[in-house]
C-alpha cells in the first residue's frame, strides 16, 4: 500500500469501488488492445485524478479473469483502506491505483473504431459525373445500411450472451462451496464456546442462540448457532453465510466463518463488546450512557452502512430487517448491522420486488410492504425512520406509550412536528447536553423516511448528504404511512391482500426468515 492518506476516506472509497468495477468490465470486454487487461481513472477533486489498472493472464477465460479480479477487488479494503495507493498481486491477476500515472496512458488508449473508407469513383468531366452519383448513391446507401443493421444485431446478442453469463456467474458466486476455505469443524466450535456453556451465551435471537467463543488462535468470536425448531433451514442459512462473508464495510459485522456439520448450522462473527443498540436505548438502567454525540454517531454509521447496501457493493441489497436489536455497537460504540437472514439481493437494474409471504418485525415495516408485500431500497428506509426517531426519543415504537392521543412513536413525532414541537419528543435523560440543530435535522430525517409515498422518501445517498452537509436544505414531510386516530395497526396488518392469507407474526417481535427464490 502507498502511505499516504486521503482526506474524505468516504468518498474516495465510493470513486475506488466504481473505477474498479468498470476497469474490470472493461477488461473482460477486451476493450483495449490487450486481452483481459484495462486502465481506468477518475477525478476525484478539481486537481487529483484516480488512475487504476486491472490485469488478468492472458491464458485465464473471461470468467476466470472476472472471479480473480473481484477476489483482487475485494482484498483492497483489507490491505489499503483510506490509502492513496495499492496494489493487490495474486498469481493469476493484479490490480492497482494511485493518485498518479503510473502507466504509459497513450500506450493504453482505447482502440479508434475501424472507419468506413468509401474508394474514389472515376468520373469524367460534364454530363458523365452527374450520371454516376446516382449510381454510387444507389449502391452504398443500402449497403450501409445493412453493415450498421448486421453490427448492430451483432451487438445486441452480444449483449443479451453477456447478461446470461454474468447470471450463471453469479449463481455460482453464490454457491456456499465458494467460501470453503471460512468452513470450521464442528468440534472446534466446541472448544471454542466450551461446549455452549450457559456461562458463554450472549443472547437469543430470531433464530438461535448466540455464544462468545475463543478460537485457537485466541480470537474472540460470536458463534451464532440455528436452532433446529426455527424457521431458517439451509438456504435462508446459505444466503446469510455467503452474503455477509462478501459484505467488506466497517458498519457492518465481519463474517469469519461459518460450519455446516450434520443437524448444525453456525455462523462465526466477529465479537461485538457492547452488545445491541437496544440493550442501551430501551433500558433505564443504561440509556444515560449514550449522549447525544454517541446517538448522532450512530445515526450515521447506520446510514452509511445501508448505503453500503444499496449503492456500493457489488450488487443490490435489501436487509428488510432494520432495527435497534440489528444494530450492534463495539468498544468505541460505532454502529454494526448484522442479521442477514433475510436480506434479498438484486441484480442488474432490479430496484423493488413482491413477496406473498410478508415477514419481518411490527413497528419497522413499510406500509407497501407490510400491506402488499413490495418491498425496495425504499422499504429500508422506512425501517431507518423509525430507527432515527427511536434514537432521538428513546422510546420503542411497537411498544409506545400512549401520549397526547398518538396510538405510536411516529403519530406522536408526527403531531409534534404539525405543532411547532418537535423537541417534545427529545429523550429526557438528555436534558440540555445535545445539539439543537442536530437533533431536528435527525427528527425531519426521520419523518421524511416514513413518508406514505415510497417515491417521497430520500435515497440512503440522500440521507447521507443531509446528515452531513448542513448547506442541504430539507423538504418537509407528508403525513407519515401508519398514523391513525386509533389503535388500528394490528386489524390493518392481519392479512396480506394479494394472498389473503394470514401474515405468520411470531412472539416476541422476532423476525421469520422467508424460503422465497430470487
Amino acid at each position: 500500500m502507498n502511505t499516504g492518506n486521503v482526506t474524505n476516506q468516504d468518498r474516495f472509497n465510493r470513486i475506488l469501488a466504481d473505477t474498479m468495477r468498470d476497469g474490470a468490465a472493461l477488461a473482460l470486454n477486451g476493450t483495449l488492445r490487450l486481452k483481459n487487461f484495462a486502465t481506468r481513472e477518475a477525478n476525484v477533486s478539481g486537481f487529483q485524478t484516480l488512475y487504476s489498472l486491472l490485469q488478468c493472464t492472458p491464458d485465464l477465460t473471461t470468467s476466470d479473469c472476472n472471479t480473480c479480479l473481484r477476489q483482487a477487488i475485494s482484498d483492497l479494503p483489507v490491505c489499503c483502506d483510506g490509502k492513496q495507493g495499492g496494489r493487490v498481486l495474486i498469481p493469476s491477476c493484479n490490480i492497482r491505483y494511485e493518485l498518479y500515472p503510473f502507466y504509459n496512458q497513450s500506450a493504453v488508449s482505447i482502440r479508434p473504431p475501424p472507419s468506413a473508407l468509401i474508394p474514389p469513383s472515376r468520373t469524367t468531366p460534364g454530363k458523365s459525373k452527374k450520371n454516376t452519383l446516382p449510381i454510387i448513391i444507389a449502391v452504398v446507401a443500402p449497403i450501409t445500411v445493412s453493415v450498421l443493421l448486421f453490427f448492430l444485431g451483432c451487438c445486441l446478442l452480444k449483449r443479451r450472451e453477456k447478461k446470461k453469463n454474468k447470471a450463471v456467474e453469479e449463481n455460482e458466486a453464490y454457491d456456499i462451496s465458494t467460501i470453503e476455505s471460512l468452513q470450521y469443524d464442528f468440534s472446534t466450535i466446541e472448544v471454542a464456546t466450551n461446549n455452549f456453556s450457559d456461562n458463554n451465551k450472549l443472547g437469543e435471537g430470531g433464530f438461535g442462540e448466540v455464544y462468545k467463543g475463543i478460537l485457537p488462535n485466541g480470537q474472540e468470536v460470536a458463534v451464532k448457532r440455528l436452532s433446529r425448531s426455527s424457521g431458517q433451514g439451509s438456504e435462508e442459512f446459505k444466503n446469510e453465510a455467503v452474503l455477509v462473508s462478501k459484505l467488506q464495510h466497517r458498519n457492518l459485522v465481519r463474517l469469519l466463518g461459518f460450519c455446516v456439520e450434520g443437524d448444525e448450522k453456525i455462523l462465526i462473527y466477529e465479537y461485538i463488546p457492547n452488545k445491541s443498540l437496544d440493550c442501551f436505548l430501551f433500558d433505564p438502567a443504561k440509556r444515560g450512557q449514550l449522549d447525544w454525540s454517541i446517538r448522532y454517531k450512530i445515526v450515521g454509521g447506520v446510514a452509511r452502512g445501508i448505503l453500503y447496501l444499496h449503492e456500493d457493493s457489488r450488487l443490490r441489497i435489501i436487509h428488510r430487517d432494520l432495527k435497534a436489536s440489528n444494530i450492534l455497537l463495539d468498544g468505541d460504540m460505532n454502529p454494526k448491522i448484522s442479521d442477514f437472514g433475510m436480506a434479498r439481493i438484486f441484480g442488474g437494474d432490479q430496484t423493488q420486488g413482491t413477496t406473498k409471504r410478508v415477514v419481518g418485525t411490527y413497528g419497522y415495516m413499510s406500509p407497501e410492504y407490510a400491506m402488499h408485500g413490495q418491498f425496495s431500497v425504499k422499504s429500508d428506509t422506512y425501517s431507518f425512520g423509525v430507527l432515527i426517531l427511536e434514537i432521538v426519543s428513546g422510546e420503542r415504537n411497537n411498544n409506545f406509550y400512549q401520549k397526547d392521543g398518538a396510538d405510536d412513536l411516529i403519530s406522536y413525532a408526527w403531531k409534534h412536528w404539525k405543532n411547532g414541537t418537535p423537541l417534545e419528543i427529545l429523550d429526557p435523560v438528555l436534558k440540555d447536553n445535545y445539539s439543537r440543530n442536530e437533533v431536528m435535522r435527525c427528527i425531519q430525517i426521520g419523518l421524511l423516511c416514513v413518508q406514505e409515498d415510497p417515491v417521497e422518501r430520500p435515497t440512503m445517498a440522500t440521507i447521507d448528504m443531509m446528515l452531513n452537509s448542513y448547506s442541504v436544505t430539507l423538504p418537509s414531510p407528508n403525513q407519515p404511512g401508519f398514523f391513525f386516530n386509533s389503535r388500528t395497526e394490528g386489524k390493518m396488518l392481519e392479512s396480506d391482500q394479494s394472498t389473503s392469507r394470514s401474515i405468520p407474526w411470531s412472539i416476541n417481535e422476532v423476525s421469520i426468515t422467508e424460503l422465497d427464490p430470487r
